[in-house]
């Protein structure tokens, strides 16, 4: 059985994918986390603000979860914000905790392994 945590973190990462702020501000508790290669940050203004330099789509190849926890392997593109031609490419994971039917946490990460190991999940935790 797919956890529900598992349907809000795909929807977030649609949002992002589709750089739709609004939507993606509501699948968000309002004090997210946000972890990523310089560390954490908080809030809607800062995800709003990382949505619109950022330029990244994800594709989503594997995904585990147990209750709120959430991981997902895949790809991650980087985008010209202008010409939105491929700048950069690399294997990552994101780590998303769900709380009340909204991303509470989500951190980055270059291993699918390290991603899981933060999460507490395992193999046996994959997702169809």
């Amino acid at each position: 059985m797919i956890p529900p945590a598992a349907e809000v973190a795909l929807a977030w990462e649609e949002a992002v994918n589709t750089r739709d702020e609004a939507r993606l501000l509501a699948l968000s508790d309002p004090e997210i986390e946000i972890v990523g290669p310089r560390g954490s940050a908080w809030g809607h203004a800062v995800l709003a603000d990382w949505l619109g330099r950022a330029g990244l789509s994800l594709e989503t190849r594997r995904r585990f979860g147990r209750d709120s926890v959430i991981v997902h392997g895949g790809q991650g593109r980087w985008h010209d914000p202008e010409t939105d031609a491929i700048v950069g490419q690399a294997a990552l994971a994101s780590h998303y905790r769900v709380e009340g039917g909204q991303v509470a946490y989500v951190a980055r990460y270059d291993d699918l392994r390290a991603a899981l190991e933060h999460a507490g999940l395992d193999e046996t935790d994959a997702l169809t």
